[in-house]
């Protein structure tokens, strides 16, 4: 008992980082609300999931994933209606590191996308996971 008295705030540290490990798992998060590649990769095999690479056209013809359709951000909302025509096939999107594909689920669940992910971590993610690419950098 007087170890606990004595060491309060070392215990106080070692439950509050504990509990931040676990909050992710708890919640079904992945990094800031993404997908694991790992997923991702079992949605497209086992769903049909159509990948939307939302960077740039410079950055898609540099490297990217063979089966993946690139729409830029900023034309997203014109653009994925025509090129995913139905709103309950599930939609991953990715960028570079993940920030720009969190907004493109975000605007596909607003144009009424049933299933609209954003791939935690973008290519990074993708490569790190030894996953194909294909372009110039690949």
């Amino acid at each position: 008992m007087d170890f606990l008295l004595h060491n309060w705030l070392l215990i106080l540290v070692a439950v509050g980082s504990g509990a931040m490990l676990l909050f992710p798992a708890l919640t079904g998060g992945v990094g800031q609300g993404g997908m694991s590649v790992a997923d991702a990769v079992q949605k497209m095999n086992r769903e049909k999931a159509v990948l939307v690479d939302v960077r740039e056209a410079g950055e898609y013809a540099n490297e990217r994933i063979a089966q993946s359709k690139n729409i830029p951000l900023a034309q997203l909302s014109e653009k994925l209606p025509q090129t995913v025509k139905s709103k309950s096939t599930p939609v991953l999107f990715f960028c570079e590191h993940g920030a720009r594909s969190g907004r493109a689920a975000a605007i596909a669940k607003k144009l009424g996308y049933e299933q609209a992910y954003s791939v935690a971590g973008g290519m990074r993610s993708w490569k790190s996971a030894n996953m194909p690419v294909s372009g110039s950098k690949a």
